[in-house]
């Protein structure tokens, strides 16, 4: 039989280095597989995530985050954005979250990301807004004066960059805006496999000019916890430029090395930044 007093020293080395492994997990974090069985562990299913996508994508885009999401016990909710006026979709998604009952983390994707800063703001069930290569405006802004002078939107043709629907130049704010598929491929999908580009550029949902020249209102990171997602290699929000809007939100930052749709190129490390955000506020 092993004393008494031995058994109570390897319990007590026991719990401490379960102590350090749960430190260093929540500290330091760890990547891959790993993470992901580390995820199970720190779940918050009492949080709803809504998802919301931005400019030149539809709800398929966030399908790869979703289902990890959901494997570790999320409701998951994604938001359809409209994409006709900042103010319009604003309304719409402070009416879609006001069918859900509890604690919300508050995900946006791009413009999706202007959307959220504004719906959010006096919503007391938001817990935490999560920013992925978005813009995080604050009042008087709007998404064109965000992307940064070497944006592939700051082209000063934008006849370049857009396609214009109906082609009546100059447009209005009305005129919906689809970007031109070489353009699509280089500066948005820029760490996606050429033919999976093809076809995101092939099923993009336009957004309106005016939608993204209208100017935001009172911003939510201000009063709720953010978390910002950098993409290091995007050509669309350049990191500089995600990173000035992160410090300002007082944001929890982590950079990825990606492209403008990380959701599509790295859905693991965009799960995880969700997560966290979850785990840490609900």
């Amino acid at each position: 039989m092993v004393p008494t007093h031995k058994l109570f020293r390897h319990a007590r080395r026991t719990i401490s280095a379960a102590v350090v492994i749960t430190t260093l997990l929540g500290v330091v974090g760890v990547s891959g597989a790993s993470a992901d069985a580390a995820a199970v562990q720190r779940v918050s299913p009492q949080a709803t995530i809504v998802l919301v996508h931005g400019a030149w994508a539809d709800s398929a885009s966030w399908d790869s985050v979703v289902g990890r999401l959901q494997d570790r016990g999320y409701t998951v909710d994604v938001f359809p954005t409209p994409l006709r006026s900042l103010a319009g979709d604003t309304a719409a998604l402070r009416t879609y979250l006001d069918a859900i009952t509890g604690p919300i983390v508050l995900v946006g994707h791009s413009y999706g990301g202007a959307i959220v800063t504004d719906a959010a703001t006096g919503d007391h069930h938001v817990k935490a807004l999560v920013y992925i290569d978005a813009f995080a405006p604050d009042l008087g802004e709007n998404a064109l004066s965000l992307p940064g002078a070497t944006s592939a939107l700051a082209n000063p043709d934008p006849t370049k960059v857009f396609t214009f629907v109906p082609s009546t130049l100059p447009p209005t704010a009305a005129t919906d805006l689809y970007v031109l598929p070489d353009v699509f491929r280089a500066a948005f999908a820029n760490d996606i496999p050429r033919r999976q580009a093809a076809v995101l550029a092939a099923t993009q949902r336009p957004v309106t000019l005016g939608a993204l020249s209208e100017l935001s209102t009172e911003p939510a990171w201000k009063t709720i916890p953010s978390w910002y997602q950098v993409g290091t290699i995007d050509k669309v929000i350049i990191p500089a430029q995600q990173r000035m809007m992160a410090r300002r939100a007082h944001s929890h930052t982590v950079e990825v090395k990606a492209s403008h749709l990380p959701m599509i190129s790295q859905p693991a490390a965009v799960a995880r930044t969700i997560e966290n955000a979850a785990y840490a506020t609900t």
